[in-house]
């Protein structure tokens, strides 16, 4: 008798290679006390399923504290955590249900407030020569959107220095 034959590829034929290169994940959590935690294990096993073996030290310490600020700020009942590597930087993205002011003071104010809970992130970013900021967001739906993009040289460094 013949072996069968098919038409559908075998699954593991037609999977793309985990490298940094195509590593874009996004996770919405609930707004609460675990989701940093669960923030940080997430990354941690996506970026060793990438190789990003490096990077990982400076990088949940950096999610923890972005997913920490969404959810003492968000209104709403989750955040949304995005994961990006791109031009060998890893792009974090944490959206939040807390609009925008658009009164000057009020809008000073807040993120004032932001950036002294972020003090930490602050930190670890300028140890790891990387950026961040926060702004308005219209995905994935109103409110304010706080990014840090991580370096891996800057990350690497500050792994080892850890």
């Amino acid at each position: 008798m013949p072996a069968a034959v098919t038409v559908c590829p075998h699954p593991l034929d037609t999977r793309t290679p985990r490298v940094p290169e195509n590593l874009a994940y996004s996770l919405t959590l609930p707004a609460a006390l675990a989701s940093p935690a669960v923030a940080r294990s997430a990354a941690r096993t996506i970026l060793e399923a990438h190789a990003l073996y490096d990077v990982t030290a400076a990088a949940i310490q950096v999610i923890g504290e972005l997913a920490a600020c969404a959810c003492l700020f968000t209104p709403s009942d989750s955040v949304y955590l995005s994961l990006r590597y791109r031009d060998d930087a890893l792009r974090i993205s944490v959206y939040d249900g807390h609009p925008r002011h658009t009164h000057r003071r009020l809008a000073a104010a807040c993120d004032g407030r932001r950036r002294s809970l972020l003090l930490l992130l602050a930190c670890v970013m300028e140890a790891c020569d990387g950026k961040w900021g926060l702004g308005s967001s219209q995905e994935p739906g109103d409110g304010t959107r706080t990014w840090a993009v991580l370096p891996r040289e800057g990350a690497r460094a500050y792994g080892r220095a850890t």
